[in-house]
């Protein structure tokens, strides 16, 4: 499962709450265009923000809607029980697997890290994805730690965060990386940019923000990674370009997407949960620009 194009879609507010049709619209859009899995409730479907009556919601419809497409659900919660909680109500939805990050206010240790995962992994049925984006968690792991979680039970799959520039370093950073982890367990990319460099040095999937808004530009990179033709992946991932320095300018993916989002009326305006916003007037005027040139709808 944790394979291909994992899609992230975005969890969009309403007036009065999650604006359920926007999601269902979003879910079907990716259903349509035949990703590999949908995770819902990732750090695009904002689940740090969202209170657990949301979360249960958004849950249940991306289970209701994906049809055969697998549904990962995003578990992080600042405590373990409450972790826990988010993960049983994730597999009695009928979600095919977890995605689970070191959420925290107060920094975590190495060994609180793991025990995390410890327990969580002894009390679910399901695959789990380890969480890897210092960005958000403020959490970096090591390969060590990397390791030791990677022997657990139901571990399925590790989200990095990104590889270096040069194709040698980065196949050498997911080669170092899969050496010390069990055969069954899967490494992807994230941060969009990087998908073809991920995916060239030998990732099992990228998990994609792109991917949660317009399947087919990133369908046809993870495809194009595949079948081995790493010229081609790079070039489509390259021709993106655009669009990965819009999330540059605008301190990242969020509100580029949700904006995106909004400029195509898949979703309503404000669909971010306060205090975040969507782009301003200037930035809407530079996306509208490339969204235009790269023929993205």
């Amino acid at each position: 499962m944790f394979t291909g194009l994992s899609a992230f879609p975005l969890s969009p507010l309403g007036r009065d709450g999650i604006d359920e049709s926007a999601f269902i619209r979003l879910i079907k859009r990716l259903v349509s265009a035949e990703v590999d899995s949908i995770c819902a409730l990732g750090s695009t479907g904002n689940y740090a923000y969202l209170q657990a009556d949301q979360r249960a919601r958004i849950t249940r419809l991306a289970v209701e809607h994906a049809v055969n497409t697998p549904v990962v659900i995003g578990v992080g919660a600042l405590t373990t029980d409450e972790v826990l909680a988010y993960a049983e109500d994730a597999q009695e939805a009928g979600a095919d697997g977890l995605l689970l990050p070191p959420m925290s206010y107060q920094p975590l240790r190495d060994d609180e890290v793991l025990t995390l995962y410890e327990t969580v992994a002894r009390s679910v049925d399901v695959p789990i994805c380890v969480y890897d984006n210092p960005t958000t968690t403020r959490f970096t792991f090591s390969d060590t730690l990397h390791a030791d979680i990677a022997q657990l039970p139901h571990i399925g799959s590790i989200k990095i965060p990104g590889v270096p520039d040069d194709p040698a370093e980065a196949a050498a950073r997911v080669e170092r990386l899969k050496a010390g982890i069990p055969k069954h367990v899967t490494v992807g990319v994230s941060g969009d940019a990087f998908a073809a460099r991920g995916l060239n040095a030998g990732c099992d999937a990228w998990y994609s923000v792109i991917g949660g808004l317009f399947p087919e530009p990133a369908l046809a990179i993870t495809r194009a990674a595949q079948a081995g033709d790493g010229d081609k992946t790079a070039q489509l991932c390259d021709a993106l370009a655009p669009f990965w320095m819009l999330y540059k300018q605008h301190g990242g993916s969020l509100r580029v997407i949700a904006t995106a989002a909004e400029q195509l009326g898949l979703v309503g305006p404000d669909c971010l949960p306060r205090p975040l916003q969507t782009l301003d007037d200037a930035g809407r005027r530079s996306l509208d620009d490339v969204l235009n040139a790269l023929n993205l709808e």
